[in-house]
Parts: structure tokens; sequence; C-alpha cells
């Protein structure tokens, strides 16, 4: 399953990771940077560490799981 990680900066410098399941693709790169944007400016989520301060990244992550049969 693929996830979209938003990495933002918060008050105390430390990265906050926040993921969102199964993103549209191809990503648009400006709309998530818009998204972040915003979610900044309306202060929309808090960290232990404060504030959302600044966008520090963002990617698409896949994970493949692959179950052990054990006799």
């Amino acid at each position: 399953m693929k996830k979209l990680e938003l990495k933002f900066e918060n008050e105390d410098g430390k990265t906050v990771t926040y993921s969102l399941e199964k993103p549209i693709e191809p990503v648009d790169a400006a709309a998530v940077k818009a998204a972040m944007n915003e979610i900044i400016t309306q202060d929309a989520f808090t960290s232990t560490g404060g504030d959302l301060v600044a966008i520090k990244s963002a990617r698409v992550v896949e994970r493949t799981v692959e179950d052990i049969d054990l006799p």
C-alpha cells in the first residue's frame, strides 16, 4: 500500500510526519505544497514540540509485506 508522507518542522526544530493512505497518483507537487502551506497557515495540526512552522519534504512510500509460512 502506498502512503503520502508530509514532513514538517515544528517550533522545537524537530520533524513531524503525517501519513495519508492511498494518495492520488500521479502526485501533484504544487497541490501538495499548497496543502502543506495551508495546514501551517491554519494551525490545523500541532505536535508535542509546538506548532508546525515550516515544510520539510513530502514523499510517496510503498511498503511490501510478505508473510512467511511457518511449518
